[in-house]
């Protein structure tokens, strides 16, 4: 070979699908590589133009348009094009143009072909036709070797379920339990009426309540069953995955669910099944959050999430399914110290509801996270009488959180706050005038405090509490495009020739930092567009389900903003479960040249589609001054 090949051969060898042929392959491909030079803003193909060559870039950049003349895509060194047009009939589908001086390797058609004959790598990289699917096959990829987390429920099932009527008494039930050898049995009544299909479950009842309700109270064995049951019990269905399974179970604190098919019981799961099947250390670090007994012993036990988070991503487990995990576990830590703080203080003198805000709210919750929180109070909340007692349990539970390791909220964030403090009534007032005036603060204010959760005392209130702001914030476009111009902010760390951009300053300087130009400015963009179709969703990959069912994104673009959200997601919990492998306090921030070439090729299709998604939010939602939407309300009334 001579030099000029060798080098060709070099550079194809950094690049996808190249890098993964044998050596002698790709020098056989240098050996037949054409190059051309073209300067800025020359066409390299027109639509219609027959195409015998691949072509990849050498230097310089090139944009490929569709027939329409919107751009495409926008590529630089080490991209290659023209593989459609290959595969298509040898006509060009989609234009190409040189954006600056740009230099080019023709890769003729036998050689093209030949590769993807005999290498599957090769064919499955070019036979994909846009970002998108590459993107999917990337988020695929990382789930493939996932069996615990992507198991169906009813994998977990070792029998089917042991049921009796409601006439039985406790007596046959305990007798059914010994002979079926079962710590839990499903209470069934009869249909009541004809769209019932076959019997329907009205109660549970295990080991715990026969010892707890009936032995311990010394009541009648005759008694019948329905008066020791469990009734309206916590089910899941049987399309549901394992970990939503073991979720369930965590947040509800259960040993036994119900697992249903269609309202049928097919089984009931057991802390045991699960355990049996996959020893998952975050059911073990609920339990132990629970158990606790001060906050010194939380504070100590804090020390294990590290761990438990490593383990779930050795485990392959998904980004919403770690992101769930931790926000269990976090909400966990809330209700302990609530209840450690209503035994130091005393009953509340009114009910009230402990708010979480932000990621774990939403259920995306990782390391290197802070605290948001706040406290809606019954209506009948006197600031003279009450105010002392909620001030002393809002302290003792932020004091509580940051010795378990989640940081004072810097912005302020939280119950300890009287701002933050708000009666039922104050809340919906508040967040009315956040939609009906929506000026700066109130518009950061959203972003964080539309994403709400119950999490001790009457979390009903936090649901009736979303339902409002969802209802409201449809009905106001005006809001919406303040919103979605709020959620702009925040652009992806892509350049104009789809390079990564870097901090220039600071601390993380030469870095990027994947949760405020990665992942929070997706969970901005799926707010609006959940908001907007009335998803009462708090999670960004649930809205975004809801907003592809409301149907109201371009064809595949709901689908390729759940891939990008995972993908990124995932490169920023593998970094940090790295770093604490390392003995690194974990971040958000990473390094371009401690990415893989898998991770860097990805993430720059990951960030070209949130920036896509962004595009099309100004479009949806066009940004109106109030005068303006005032204004045009009057002429509307004139017409009328």
């Amino acid at each position: 070979m001579e030099s000029e090949q060798i080098e060709i051969a070099s550079f194809l060898a950094q690049y996808p699908p190249f890098n993964e042929l044998p050596e002698d392959v790709i020098n056989r491909v240098a050996c037949q590589v054409e190059i051309s030079y073209y300067r800025a803003n020359s066409d390299i193909y027109k639509f219609g133009d027959v195409i015998h060559d691949l072509c990849v870039i050498r230097s310089g950049a090139v944009e490929v348009y569709r027939r329409d003349g919107n751009l495409y895509n926008r590529l630089s060194e080490g991209d290659l094009f023209g593989q459609l047009g290959l595969l298509m009939g040898n006509k060009i589908r989609l234009p190409s143009r040189t954006l600056e001086d740009s230099l080019i390797y023709f890769i003729p058609e036998f050689i093209f072909t030949e590769l993807c004959e005999k290498f599957e790598a090769f064919s499955d990289f070019v036979e994909v036709d846009d970002n998108r699917s590459r993107l999917s096959n990337a988020v695929t990829q990382q789930k493939e070797s996932n069996e615990l987390m992507i198991s169906k429920v009813t994998a977990l099932i070792s029998r089917g379920p042991v049921c009796m009527e409601t006439d039985a008494t406790v007596r046959q039930v305990a007798q059914k339990m010994s002979e079926e050898c079962v710590s839990s049995l499903l209470v069934m009544r009869q249909p009541q009426n004809e769209d019932e299909n076959g019997p329907q479950l009205a109660g549970i009842i295990t080991d715990r309540d026969l010892r707890n309700r009936v032995v311990a109270t010394g009541l009648d064995l005759d008694t019948p069953v329905t008066e020791v049951m469990s009734d309206q019990p916590t089910t899941l269905d049987d399309d549901a995955y394992a970990f939503e399974a073991m979720l369930t179970m965590l947040r509800y604190n259960l040993h036994h669910l119900p697992i249903l098919d269609n309202g049928t019981p097919v089984g009931v799961l057991a802390t045991s099944d699960i355990i049996r099947y996959e020893s998952q250390s975050s059911l073990y670090m609920v339990s132990n959050i629970l158990r606790r007994q001060s906050v010194d012993e939380l504070a100590q036990l804090s020390k294990d999430i590290p761990a438990c988070f490593v383990r779930m991503v050795h485990e392959d487990a998904n980004s919403h399914m770690i992101g769930s995990a931790m926000s269990v576990i976090g909400r966990s830590f809330k209700q302990r110290l609530l209840e450690l703080a209503e035994e130091s203080l005393g009953p509340p003198p009114v009910p009230y509801c402990f708010l979480a805000l932000g990621s774990m709210a939403r259920d995306e919750q990782l390391l290197a996270t802070d605290q948001d929180n706040a406290l809606i109070l019954d209506n009948r909340y006197n600031k003279e009488l009450h105010g002392g007692y909620f001030e002393a349990l809002a302290q003792f539970v932020s004091d509580g959180l940051d010795a378990c390791g989640y940081r004072y909220c810097s912005g302020g964030i939280m119950a300890t706050n009287p701002r933050w403090r708000k009666t039922r009534v104050e809340w919906e007032q508040c967040f009315d005038q956040w939609i009906e005036e929506p000026d700066p603060e109130a518009l950061l204010n959203s972003s964080i405090f539309f994403d709400l959760d119950g999490v001790w005392g009457k979390t009903e209130w936090a649901e009736q509490l979303n339902t409002f702001i969802v209802r409201k914030a449809k009905r106001s476009p005006h809001f919406l495009g303040c919103l979605a111009r709020n959620a702009l902010s925040r652009t992806p760390p892509l350049g104009f020739f789809k390079d990564f951009v870097m901090e220039q300053d600071g601390q993380h300087r030469n870095s990027m930092n994947l949760k405020r130009r990665g992942t929070a400015p997706t969970a901005d963009l799926a707010r609006v567009h959940g908001l907007a179709v009335g998803s009462k969703a708090q999670n960004s990959f649930e809205r975004l389900d809801d907003v592809i069912k409301a149907d109201i994104l371009p064809k595949n673009r709901g689908r390729d903003m759940k891939d990008a959200l995972e993908f990124i997601s995932m490169v920023r919990i593998r970094h940090q479960a790295l770093d604490i492998e390392a003995g690194r306090k974990p971040d958000n921030n990473i390094e371009p040249e401690n990415l893989t070439d898998f991770e860097r090729r990805n993430l720059k299709e990951a960030f070209q589609v949130l920036s896509n998604g962004q595009r099309f939010l100004k479009f949806r939602y066009p940004y109106t001054t109030k005068s303006s939407k005032s204004s045009s309300q009057k002429k509307s009334s004139k017409k009328k």
